[in-house]
């Protein structure tokens, strides 16, 4: 029953930027913990960015001043903005909501950072 949709990865040159965007259905959206999370290749899967339902974040040491994680509640969306994008940025970046159910994951959307 709960979806989750990640949407606005692409292909981007170093220095820019990307908005990735994830909805989600099916849950109570506003009392979830949301999180980024992303799997570059032959790597493991590793925590970007989360937020709670109070709005408190956390980044990873890598991104922290260059990504914003933040969440509508109004659309069940959270975003992560992403600036100043390297080439270690490139991976494919999952969306993650929990609720009392378990964690809900999306299919995840693809980000490539060309040098």
């Amino acid at each position: 029953q709960v979806q989750v949709v990640e949407s606005g990865g692409g292909l981007v040159q170093a220095g820019g930027s990307l908005r990735l965007s994830c909805a989600a259905s099916g849950t109570i959206f506003r009392i979830n913990d949301l999180g980024w999370y992303r799997r570059a290749p032959g790597k493991q899967r590793e925590l970007v960015a989360t937020i709670t339902s109070a709005g408190t974040t956390n980044y990873a040491d890598s991104v922290k001043g260059r990504f914003t994680i933040s969440r509508d509640n109004a659309k069940n969306t959270v975003y992560l903005q992403m600036n100043s994008l390297k080439p270690e940025d490139t991976a494919v970046y999952y969306c993650n909501t929990r609720d009392w159910r378990g964690d809900y994951w999306g299919q995840g959307t693809q980000v490539t950072v060309s040098s």
